[in-house]
């Protein structure tokens, strides 16, 4: 068959128009092809309560961690509460009521104070733990030792964090 030199060409069969839905429905039968055959044995592994991850597995008894933030400031420019002084009230007011045991970490701190000043300092922190059943006769003594640092040291406050987690000895 000869064509002329600028004739069209005419195909011998015609081709169907590409449909955009058709192109839809093939990449999501992709998808949800490649999110079952990823997602079934996951979803079957979280079934099987043998296996745990390292951070899902807990050891030892249930306890209390609180902790305790002492600022060192005194308003009016007094004098910062010393080493001394903060170890004394430990001696007087907390060992006693925590004789198994305590941590004491030394740091620098800042917070807002009441007349929306940004104060910064030196300051302390208490880490206290005790079992999860004497939380309820512990939290008393706790409010009175940070009474007792408030009233002492002419603080405006001392911060207290308490966070349930496991502990084994």
């Amino acid at each position: 068959m000869s064509t002329a030199p600028n004739a069209p060409r005419i195909p011998l069969r015609p081709r169907a128009p590409r449909s955009p839905g058709r192109r839809v429905t093939v990449a999501v039968a992709g998808a949800v092809t490649a999110v079952l055959a990823v997602g079934a044995p996951a979803a079957y592994a979280t079934l099987d309560s043998e296996q745990r991850s390292p951070a899902q597995t807990r050891r030892g008894t249930s306890y209390i961690e609180t902790r305790l933030f002492f600022g060192t400031e005194r308003p009016d420019g007094e004098a910062q509460v010393t080493d001394r002084q903060f170890m004394e009230f430990i001696d007087r007011h907390v060992t006693p009521e925590f004789p198994s045991g305590l941590t004491i970490q030394e740091g620098r701190g800042q917070w807002r104070d009441s007349k929306g000043v940004i104060e910064r300092e030196r300051s302390y922190e208490l880490i206290l733990l005790y079992p999860s059943s004497e939380a309820t006769s512990r939290d008393a003594r706790i409010d009175r030792i940070r009474d007792a640092y408030e009233r002492t040291h002419a603080q405006d406050s001392v911060a207290r964090l308490d966070d349930r987690t496991f502990a084994d000895f």
